[in-house]
């Protein structure tokens, strides 16, 4: 009997599509954990940022290599200011891996140089819940409640990133005379 091609490339096509799932984002949370001890006694901005690159090379692994090659694809449009062609590439990477923090941060990263910082603000929400102590998206998230002049809750998102890195760039933000500065004892 033969079967009608609809039905055979419907066939095909679920076939395909069962084969192109994503596996699980690989468990970084034990190294995570040390470098965010390290990170804490780091002796100087220079030791801070060689732990903070290691931070983003657990963060920058991607569960398979169809979604490593769609991250660094978005990663390079985006450093090359084509931001509608990374968030195409992280739009694929999130439908295609969608438990994995990363591609979250980086859409919500582009959105936020396309200064839609509401857009920005969900993804982020959806990579800590993937990541809760993804140290850049926390940041990210402070940099976005800023940008809509949500202060307050900006501070405390900034201060709670602050708390695993230090030495965080952001940090001028919240010190004395920055937007962020904690409010002070006011007795």
């Amino acid at each position: 009997m033969k079967m009608p091609l609809i039905l055979v490339l419907v066939m095909f096509a679920a076939g395909s599509a069962a084969a192109q799932s994503c596996p699980p984002p690989p468990d970084h949370a034990a190294q995570l954990d040390r470098l965010i001890e390290d990170i804490a006694v780091a002796e100087d901005e220079g030791a801070a940022q060689q732990i903070s690159n290691q931070m983003w090379e657990l963060w920058a692994d991607a569960p398979d290599a169809a979604a490593q090659a769609i991250l660094d694809r978005g990663m390079s449009k985006r450093a090359g200011w084509d931001l509608l062609g990374a968030r195409a590439e992280f739009d694929r990477l999130v439908e295609y891996c969608p438990d994995y923090a990363e591609g979250y941060n980086q859409r919500a990263f582009v959105n936020f140089l396309a200064q839609n910082y509401a857009a920005a603000l969900v993804d982020l929400d959806l990579a800590l819940e993937r990541s809760p102590r993804h140290v850049a998206a926390m940041s990210g998230k402070a940099l976005s409640l800023l940008a809509l002049g949500r202060v307050g809750e900006a501070r405390d998102v900034l201060q709670e990133a602050l708390a695993l890195n230090p030495w965080l760039p952001e940090r001028g933000l919240a010190a004395p005379g920055g937007p962020l500065e904690p409010p002070g004892d006011d007795i």
